[in-house]
């Protein structure tokens, strides 16, 4: 029964998805169903938080709207996500920054990885 279950996971899992981590400022394009009508709508804000695997895995994305905070989860491998897009690379050391509701304006920014070119 256990491999059944798995089998069926794998093949609704979607093969390519981008690398993104918590800190980090992504673009997810999702599907909003209007009556008959379809659209993308586009979220942008910071990784706050990912849990579990597979294909309930789940992250939670935060951004300011009008001066409100406004967090968003959204299943990874949902249809209604069409894309993900990383905007930014943040470094963080947490694995959730549940902090960041509680901070305004630049104390709620998250440091920028910044490559290095050898």
């Amino acid at each position: 029964m256990n491999l059944i279950i798995k089998e069926l996971e794998q093949e609704q899992m979607k093969k390519e998805l981008p690398v993104f981590k918590v800190g980090d400022t992504v673009r997810v394009h999702g599907k909003i169903v209007e009556g008959t009508k379809e659209r993308i709508q586009v979220f942008e804000g910071i990784v706050i938080k990912r849990q579990n695997a597979g294909v309930r895995e789940t992250f939670t994305v935060r951004r300011l709207s009008y001066g409100v905070g406004v967090e968003k989860t959204w299943p990874l491998h949902s249809p209604r996500v069409e894309n993900v897009e990383v905007v930014r690379r943040g470094v963080v050391r947490r694995a959730k920054l549940f902090y960041l509701r509680n901070r305004i304006g630049k104390a709620a920014k998250v440091k920028e990885e910044i490559y290095k070119k050898s």
